[in-house]
């Protein structure tokens, strides 16, 4: 009994050493600058709120941590996408007017390491700006930092929540330098291919209800040039051409 005793002691040791060392990883670094921030092409930013109750719907399994919203909403149940959410939100620019919507499906990656600091989430966002066309963006995200800074303090504090000022990126690929990839739909992004960068920013979190004061932007590069040019690359030639 005495031998139980000390080995089950020990196992609890292992593993709460184990767990400071990936929470205080100092090969982790966090990722707050984006690589569109020395571009010299034009860049959209988009903003919106990441609180589900803010949202025009948000949906996800109904057992996970955030209720879906509004409360009628049919939830994704089935076991193919258990660990999908998705949801509808408008999209703001840097002057706070509504600049179009956006679509956007989440599903947990089955590529998460956490001794490398990842908690990955693979996800598309369909986005539309009236007058000016459409996008699709796909990409990885990474919320290591997110869930290290702000859910973890939130679950130890005695408040069940936590506040301050965090600011990260959490588009992790599958670009070359950490962005996403970007493809026109339609309008001025027709058959545009190009990158974009998503963060939050984080100044309220609930144990009970998940993001409260959490605002997301999406940083999106405009390569038109490059568009024109690949346009008229294959374009059928003209009757004096031949």
């Amino acid at each position: 009994m005495k031998y139980l005793v000390m080995f089950a002691v020990g196992m609890l040791v292992g593993a709460a050493c184990l767990a400071l060392v990936l929470y205080f990883n100092p090969f982790v670094s966090s990722n707050n600058l984006s690589p569109l921030s020395v571009t010299d092409n034009e860049v959209v930013h988009l903003s919106y709120s990441a609180a589900a109750r803010d949202s025009i719907v948000y949906t996800n399994d109904g057992e996970s941590q955030i209720t879906p919203h509004p409360a009628k909403v049919l939830q994704l149940w089935e076991p193919t996408i258990r660990q999908t959410s998705a949801f509808v939100t408008q999209l703001v620019d840097g002057r706070g007017e509504t600049a179009g919507f956006g679509i956007k499906f989440s599903s947990a990656s089955d590529r998460t390491n956490l001794i490398d600091g990842e908690i990955l989430v693979d996800s598309v966002w369909h986005i539309y700006l009236p007058e000016r066309g459409s996008l699709f963006i796909e990409q990885a995200e990474n919320y290591w930092g997110y869930v290290r800074d702000i859910v973890v303090p939130a679950y130890r504090s005695p408040g069940d929540n936590w506040r301050g000022n965090w600011l990260g990126n959490i588009t992790h690929g599958p670009g070359a330098l950490g962005t996403a990839w970007v493809a026109g739909g339609s309008g001025q992004f027709a058959s545009m291919d190009t990158e974009a960068v998503e963060a939050l920013s984080a100044k309220a979190y609930s144990v009970a209800d998940g993001p409260v004061g959490v605002t997301g932007e999406i940083s999106i590069e405009l390569h038109y040039g490059e568009r024109l040019e690949r346009q008229f690359s294959e374009a059928p030639p003209t009757p004096q051409d031949q």
